[in-house]
């Protein structure tokens, strides 16, 4: 199956190269939203999942800043799997998209930068629910 090229990208971070360490930034001119919240994940336990949810207007964009983790992703039709494992790399999620992560590596640490505030009425956190959003969406 194949995900809707409108709904999921993987973006390029700048890398900057040095002996001592190498450097990446995210400004606003790498993500397509203004940036108005920041949080990250770790220490997921072995086997657990985070997400499960979608969201009607928020845009997202996940780094696996250390090690790795799949995010299965899903648009109502058809579902995609991206193992994010790069921290020059990351995966722009826009709404209407169903996400769950999974699959964490040891010490791994996911960055999320996010284009608005926490805001609960945006969430879509029942699967059945987000079926009938999608659907919805799609006829109109």
């Amino acid at each position: 199956m194949k995900l809707k090229n409108n709904g999921i990208q993987i973006l390029p971070i700048p890398k900057i190269e040095d002996p001592r360490g190498n450097l990446s930034v995210i400004e606003n001119d790498i993500v397509p939203f203004d940036i108005k919240r920041v949080y990250y994940l770790y220490d997921v336990p072995s086997g657990s999942e985070r997400g499960g949810h979608a969201h009607k207007e928020l845009q997202e964009f996940l780094v696996a800043l250390s090690g790795s983790f799949d995010v299965v992703l899903n648009d109502g039709e058809d579902e995609r799997i991206v193992t994010l494992n790069k921290p020059y790399e990351g995966l722009l999620i826009n709404p209407g998209i169903w996400r769950e992560l999974q699959n964490f590596s040891s010490g791994s640490v996911c960055l999320v930068v996010a284009s608005d505030v926490y805001i609960e009425e945006d969430y879509i956190r029942n699967f059945d629910e987000f079926l009938k959003y999608s659907n919805y969406k799609q006829k109109n």
